[in-house]
């Protein structure tokens, strides 16, 4: 389960920003999660709870936003959702679109003391 790393690193990367505000407790990270990111949202809760034990994040909540995969075509000008698995077939123009906007997202948007 990669989602204990990835849960490790958010706890060391929220003590480190909240130690920098001058703050010894955090009681809430959020994250944006993107829907090709290949995180599963309810292992990365799972994982976050074991990862803080013993940390100044002990007892903190993690908030998850889920990022939806999203790509451009430039044939017709529209952006349109990929799903899951992916499929970058344009339903507008039938073309393929060659342009991922979003949904690989994993990154830290707030951390709250």
């Amino acid at each position: 389960m990669h989602e204990l790393s990835i849960a490790t690193a958010i706890v060391e990367q929220a003590e480190r920003l909240a130690r920098a505000d001058g703050a010894d407790r955090v009681s809430a990270v959020t994250v944006r999660v993107g829907e090709l990111a290949g995180v599963v949202p309810d292992a990365l809760h799972f994982a976050f709870e074991v990862a803080r034990d013993g940390t100044a994040l002990a007892g903190a909540r993690l908030e998850v936003e889920a990022v939806p995969a999203l790509a451009w075509c430039g044939g017709c000008a529209e952006e349109f959702a990929v799903g899951m698995p992916p499929f970058f077939w344009c339903p507008h123009c039938d073309r393929p679109s060659q342009e991922l906007r979003s949904g690989r997202e994993l990154e830290i948007t707030a951390v709250q003391a």
